[in-house]
């Protein structure tokens, strides 16, 4: 086996327009070994992963540098020869396996297809069976034949890494593979990684911009920003002593779930392709930029023996330091409820029967204050936000608002009920009229709900773009022509549109960059203590759970195990499922 499992050597990338992607990415990575990749949307980190099999989007073009994998040359062959490798060589594991996986081909055929397809002299049955037991899946006939809509997430997302191993080759690039996952989920599939690189003698590329769950895994960090790679060298080090001041403000960005802390976004938004100034394109977003940074572009030098470092002023850059936060601070004690939910039973209804979604919950969140829900995938907690925002009626118990009931469902509730409540829900694309520009997203509950004129709305739209961290130019464009993160943030400043009392937010930010996410929870935490605004948080998240909530619920199949202030239930859970939860969570003391 080659020394060198991966080296990548001047890596250039350009639109077809000539405008640069990717710049001067130099790496190599050597058998069994672990690079994370990171940095926010834009950075260019997943079309660096995808050019390793060989691979561009449409309109984008590799012009220069090399790639090898396993002393083979990825670049500079035809499409057709590099075919051959995808697969044997190198493999790709996506984000989402819901969309990557055909939904009308059973799951063991989906894996036996790459053998048959670059392995055809192996036989079929016993490779796959290798490939379910490498990632602790059933072996069984009965499985085999399962369609992926009949896996859980973790499932599928084992069934698309059994489908990248199963021949065996020397790179995998994983491109955010636990994004979406509940914490023990995500746990269980990253601890499962660690045999497969040590018995198959895999180097892995890790694209992720969760540095938490890049501490637990790599062995070495790349951070990327506009194309480049800004800093490099062993994970341990660069997020114990971060040297560029991106690095260290994406590690200011990140919560931890034992430690709870303020959090602090990046300042400014990350320039896109055909934005990045002359010098260094992170100057405008960077405290410690002098003259020379504007006009000159730093090169990628050593710091140290084992340190890489794009910086003309890497000396200055401060220590890592914490803020503490203290939950509750913002709550009076005297606060009466806003919100009371009081025995709470939920069902989902089929043609297979009745499933319970929740029993007997009962809370409450006052004025300015955060509670969360959290729990695995399948706990109920998505199902009780639904409730409470009117979208599903509740089987029994009572919902309600200053002391008043409210309607089971969101139409039959008064308009100022319906306004003093609004939710944002995980996925925006579904909850975005693709049709609608965002000003006219954003526009549209501030006339409808709080009766504003059409001038007052715009100038609506471009305060709560601001707000959300998005430049006011996106207000005209179409949710297509957005990120999954500007979309998301779209959403949110939607839901603020309509001056509410109560946001039920729904996994709002496992979309978004830990920058963007800092962002976002500042914003929201401004908003609690100026409006005294309530939130409802459903996340599976524990670091955001300690960043941002005061009082948490914890569910496990639709009832509440635990419950209590945020601070102490994190530092000492009592019962056995939230022990496990705050075990798996991941933390940049790893």
């Amino acid at each position: 086996m080659s020394e060198t499992a991966l080296s990548v050597q001047d890596l250039r990338i350009e639109l077809t327009s000539g405008e640069a992607v990717v710049e001067g990415v130099s790496f190599s990575l050597a058998p069994g070994r672990v690079l994370g990749l990171v940095g926010e949307s834009g950075s260019g980190k997943t079309t660096t992963a995808l050019a390793l099999l060989g691979y561009t989007r449409p309109g984008v073009r590799v012009v220069g540098g090399t790639i090898s994998v396993a002393g083979q040359a990825v670049t500079g062959r035809r499409e057709s020869a590099v075919r051959t490798l995808r697969g044997r060589l190198v493999s790709y594991v996506p984000q989402d396996p819901a969309s990557a996986l055909n939904p009308s081909v059973r799951v063991g055929d989906q894996i036996g297809h790459m053998v048959r397809t670059h392995a055809p002299e192996r036989d079929v049955d016993t490779e796959v069976t290798r490939a379910l037991e490498l990632v602790q899946l059933p072996t069984s006939t009965t499985f085999r034949r399962r369609f992926p809509h009949q896996l859980s997430g973790g499932q599928q997302q084992r069934v698309a890494i059994a489908a990248a191993l199963v021949c065996r080759p020397s790179v995998a690039v994983l491109d955010e593979p636990t994004t979406g996952l509940d914490v023990v989920t995500q746990s269980r599939l990253l601890a499962e990684l660690e045999p497969l690189r040590r018995e198959l003698k895999l180097a892995i590329v890790y694209v992720s911009h969760d540095l938490a769950v890049v501490a637990s895994i790599a062995d070495e960090i790349a951070v990327m920003y506009a194309g480049r790679v800004v800093e490099q060298g062993p994970a341990a080090t660069v997020l114990r002593e971060p040297r560029h001041p991106y690095t260290r403000g994406l590690l200011t960005s990140v919560p931890d779930p034992h430690e709870p802390r303020h959090l602090r976004s990046i300042p400014g938004v990350a320039v896109g392709v055909g934005e990045r100034p002359a010098g260094c394109a992170f100057a405008p977003r960077c405290p410690q930029r002098t003259a020379i940074c504007e006009t000159e572009a730093p090169p990628l030098e050593p710091v140290g023996d084992t340190r890489h470092v794009a910086c003309f002023e890497w000396s200055r850059t401060p220590s890592l330091s914490v803020e503490a936060r203290v939950p509750g601070a913002l709550i009076g004690r005297e606060t009466a409820p806003l919100l009371e939910v009081e025995r709470l039973r939920a069902e989902h209804k089929g043609r297979d029967g009745t499933v319970l979604a929740a029993c007997d919950v009962s809370f409450a969140v006052a004025g300015g204050e955060c509670v969360a829900l959290v729990g695995e995938s399948g706990s109920g907690k998505t199902t009780i936000a639904r409730c409470v925002a009117g979208l599903h009626p509740p089987a029994d118990g009572r919902i309600l608002l200053d002391g008043a009931p409210l309607a089971p469902l969101a139409g039959r509730r008064a308009l100022a009920a319906r306004r003093r409540i609004q939710i944002v829900f995980q996925n925006p694309n579904d909850s975005l009229n693709p049709r609608h520009r965002v000003a006219e997203a954003i526009a549209r509950p501030a006339r409808v709900l709080r009766g504003l004129s059409r001038r007052q709305a715009d100038d609506e739209v471009r305060t709560l773009l601001e707000r959300v961290r998005l430049p006011g130019r996106l207000a005209q464009r179409f949710p297509g022509e957005l990120s999954g993160g500007e979309r998301q943030r779209v959403a949110i400043a939607r839901a603020l549109a309509a001056a509410p009392d109560l946001i039920v937010c729904d996994e709002i930010t496992s979309a978004l960059d830990v920058s963007v996410q800092a962002a976002v929870l500042e914003v929201l935490e401004a908003l609690r203590a100026q409006l005294g605004l309530a939130l409802l948080f459903i996340t599976h998240d524990l670091g955001v759970v300690a960043s941002v909530a005061d009082r948490v619920l914890v569910l496990d199949r639709g009832f509440v195990c635990e419950e209590g202030a945020v601070g102490p239930l994190l530092e000492a859970p009592d019962h056995e499922y939230t022990q496990r939860l705050v075990a798996a969570a991941p933390t940049l003391r790893a």
